[in-house]
């Protein structure tokens, strides 16, 4: 008798496609930490460099992505030198849920293997908590 393999159903398929595209999606060191800042408030281009530690040639490509999938907007300020403000979509706020989640966990796991809870330190954790 064949044995029926439940992770193998097609529901579990669909969630795990729908897992991927998260993924590929916000995957990568930078893309949340983004997020999580521009959920905040709106962000000169070279205010959010310095504010996450982040080399302006890795967030411009970072934000061209999140760009791309509709999770930042760009503009671009009439001002003098030219500056450039990215802001959160309305489609980003879905991932608050997400990226107050994994917050949570990070301050779990990092409490059960240093055995401690993690010092507050930066602005963007600050900004995680609320």
């Amino acid at each position: 008798m064949m044995e029926s393999r439940p992770y193998a159903s097609r529901e579990c398929r669909d969630a795990y496609r729908a897992v991927r595209d998260t993924l590929d999606v916000v995957s990568g060191k930078w893309k949340l930490v983004i997020l999580a800042v521009l959920l905040e408030e709106k962000q000169r281009f070279k205010e959010l460099s310095r504010k996450i530690g982040i080399s302006p040639r890795i967030l411009s490509k970072e934000l061209q992505e999140l760009e791309l999938n509709k999770l930042v907007t760009r503009t671009v300020c009439d001002t003098r030198p030219v500056t450039v403000e990215y802001a959160a979509t309305e489609h980003a706020q879905t991932l608050g849920d997400v990226i107050h989640a994994m917050h949570q966990w990070g301050q779990l796991h990092h409490a059960t293997i240093v055995g401690q809870p993690r010092p507050k330190t930066s602005e963007l954790e600050r900004a995680l908590e609320k």
